[in-house]
């Protein structure tokens, strides 16, 4: 495996970011939906994420679904409060369903990214143990763009979302090259 030990600072990084970025946080990354049914399906009893927060906007005919990994009781209850907490959260996922797609026969669904043009590519799962939980995922019958042990980079995995979103499934002591007990 390759690695970079940062010993050389790579060209056009910024070692000393603006101190008036010290309190941003990557707080989200958006895919678009076809079905909200079918993929809060998926990130909730597939991947075990937590719906957060719903935003209906009827008058432009969308909805958003927020997910992610959280302790009911780390939640707020009220609503104002829930949803200041929210957007304050790092590494949500924002499931954006325009409305009408998940009936619409002649929808053929959003581009992923891995195909050409290439764009976008994936987002990343942690887990204890990417065999375990890609066991779990074959049992469920969750399509795989790559098995732990294919290709070469073993000991990852990639899945797909009901859209066909790639979604990376990683472990730390992996990507830093330990050996599993």
């Amino acid at each position: 495996r390759e690695t970079n030990n940062m010993e050389e600072t790579p060209q056009g990084y910024c070692t000393s970011p603006d101190a008036e970025t010290q309190s941003y946080i990557f707080q989200q990354t958006m895919y678009r939906i076809k079905d909200p049914k079918v993929s809060l399906d998926f990130y909730s009893r597939v991947l075990g994420m937590k719906l957060l927060k719903q935003l209906n906007f009827a008058e432009m005919k969308f909805s958003l679904y927020f997910m992610g990994y959280f302790k009911d009781e780390d939640v707020p209850t009220s609503e104002p409060e829930r949803t200041k907490w929210l957007f304050m959260q790092p590494a949500t996922l924002e499931l954006t369903h325009n409305w009408g797609t998940e009936t619409d026969e002649s929808f053929t669904g959003y581009h992923n990214g891995n195909s050409e043009p290439r764009g976008f590519g994936h987002i990343g799962l942690s887990v204890p143990d990417v065999d375990a939980a890609c066991e779990r995922f074959e049992r469920l019958g969750v399509r795989f763009i790559k098995k732990p042990n294919d290709g070469k980079m073993k000991g990852l995995a990639f899945i797909a979302d009901p859209d066909g979103y790639w979604i990376e499934i990683l472990n730390n002591r992996n990507m830093a090259g330990e050996k599993k007990e």
